[in-house]
């Protein structure tokens, strides 16, 4: 049986157990395997790695295969949407999109590429967020935009 050698340092602030029980994406829609870093009200930061399988790759750009601009703001944004549901009285609440400004893709994103996702907030306010989203891989900027969302509760829906 393999051992766990994670130092408390890597340990990852939501899994994907945690991350099932605040954003209400499901698979093949989820594109957030982990939360490294949250800091409420500031910033927070996690990962999405990507295989071959991701469904995407089959038909955009078949034979060259890369990862749609419009997930890449997708992911950026179901991180950054758990910002907006820290406070108790928000669980169980949606982050819903309002408004996305200068996004640009700088690089392709290729299978087995790990999309690290980065979000810092701007501007927040009691149901008002407005991030300043980033992806990178290896280090490089690949994808960047200004992300604004609202949070309602379920009971509103309806």
């Amino acid at each position: 049986m393999a051992q766990n050698n994670r130092t408390e340092a890597e340990k990852p602030v939501y899994d994907i157990q945690k991350l099932l029980e605040t954003l209400p994406h499901r698979y093949p829609f989820l594109l957030v395997d982990r939360v490294t870093e949250l800091v409420p009200g500031e910033r927070i930061a996690g990962y999405k790695n990507l295989s071959f399988n991701e469904p995407f790759f089959q038909g955009h750009f078949p034979g060259s295969p890369i990862m749609p601009g419009v997930l890449q703001l997708e992911a950026l944004a179901q991180l950054s949407g758990i910002l907006l549901l820290q406070k108790p009285e928000d669980r169980g609440s949606l982050a819903f999109f309002m408004a996305i400004d200068g996004a640009r893709f700088r690089k392709p994103v290729f299978p087995g590429d790990r999309l690290d996702l980065v979000g810092s907030v701007l501007k927040m306010k009691t149901r008002l967020l407005k991030v300043r989203g980033e992806a990178f891989v290896d280090g490089a900027l690949v994808t960047e935009a200004e992300l604004m969302f609202q949070v309602l509760p379920r009971s509103e829906m309806i």
